[in-house]
């Protein structure tokens, strides 16, 4: 077959092959400092390889997770605030891998456009860097998607992939038992829950992104934009000194639905809702839509990212551990014989 000298190329379908290659480029040097024991090769390879053993493991059970941004993604692109939200990404996925006992050891992202805009690209995935570097694994692949057609301009998703490790028979929960306290970690705001009903309240607010926002001296979209928490290094001190029996990650279904995924089946939790304050960006979520405390917790994390289920005689100790790595630690409650959450007290 004769080929036409000048004839169509990939770039007039809408997909720019030099553009993704100046991407890779440019986000290698934050996937460097991502590095860490185990990591086999950089990036540009068919499949990224890691081994175990040189990571420390004699005897390792793997853990994976995988998770996305959601529709908090929808304000980042609104407002070009794309910074924070491959934090999220990483967050989503490696708090819930800690949750099992495992340390997160490597991570890998998919984005997907309809057209690449490689500084975009380029700053979401350095976002994602940082969330691997504060959570210790490494960055060591990923996939960039470009689709004309599916996506409209300016517009992308992202999905993120870890794989994480402990040694056999290390693996939580375990010993979970009546009696065992309960220990929430202070969250950083909605984290990457719940945005579409946050988009609506900001609809029925009659609020822009850009207006002032009206519990902080930030505009309204970039206090929304803030990041997830990473309790990943804090998670895995307390683990290893001993005495956590179960971590639940508070994510979609808020402390009502997460805190039961850890619990064995007869036993459920007390918590009383008046050990804590519920952060100003909660309270004005449910002033804005007349929310009950019921539908927030059950939406939210309410200022609780993350709670421990610890052994009384330890629970201190653990206190301790957290707030000296910079956690606000709270002792929100206990285990008890009764199925399900209940709540004494009134968030306020």
């Amino acid at each position: 077959m004769t080929l036409p000298k000048n004839g169509i190329t990939y770039a007039d379908a809408g997909v720019d092959i030099d553009a993704g290659n100046a991407l890779v480029d440019r986000i290698k040097p934050a996937a460097r400092r991502t590095n860490r024991s185990g990591v086999m090769a950089g990036l540009g390879g068919f499949g990224a390889l890691f081994d175990l053993k040189a990571a420390g493991y004699t005897d390792p059970i793997l853990v994976a997770a995988t998770d996305g941004v959601g529709t908090k993604l929808r304000i980042a692109i609104d407002t070009g605030h794309v910074d924070g939200v491959g934090v999220d990404l990483v967050a989503m996925c490696v708090n819930d891998l800690v949750c099992q006992g495992a340390e997160p050891l490597f991570f890998l992202d998919y984005f997907a456009t309809g057209a690449l805009d490689t500084d975009q690209a380029a700053r979401i995935i350095e976002g994602i860097a940082l969330g691997c570097e504060r959570a210790g694994c490494a960055l060591i692949g990923g996939e960039t998607a470009e689709m004309p057609g599916m996506y409209p301009a300016g517009d992308f998703d992202l999905a993120g992939f870890s794989v994480g490790a402990m040694e056999r028979s290390r693996d939580l929960p375990a010993d979970v038992a009546s009696g065992d306290v309960l220990l929430g970690l202070a969250s950083d705001g909605v984290h990457s829950n719940g945005y579409s009903l946050v988009r609506k309240l900001v609809e029925l607010s009659g609020l822009g992104w850009q207006d002032a926002c009206p519990w902080s001296d930030q505009s309204l979209g970039a206090e929304l934009l803030t990041p997830t928490r990473l309790y990943v290094r804090q998670a895995l001190a307390a683990i290893r000194a001993g005495g956590v029996h179960a971590l639940a990650h508070i994510t979609g279904g808020g402390l009502t639905e997460n805190l039961p995924r850890v619990l064995p089946e007869g036993l459920g939790a007390q918590i009383d809702l008046n050990t804590w304050v519920l952060p100003p960006v909660f309270q004005w979520m449910a002033q804005t839509g007349g929310m009950s405390e019921s539908e927030l917790l059950k939406t939210f994390n309410c200022g609780l990212g993350m709670i421990l289920v610890v052994a009384p005689d330890q629970a201190d100790k653990i206190t301790q551990i957290l707030s000296e790595l910079g956690e606000d630690v709270t002792r929100i409650g206990t285990v008890t014989n009764q199925p399900g959450v209940a709540y004494t007290g009134s968030l306020s």
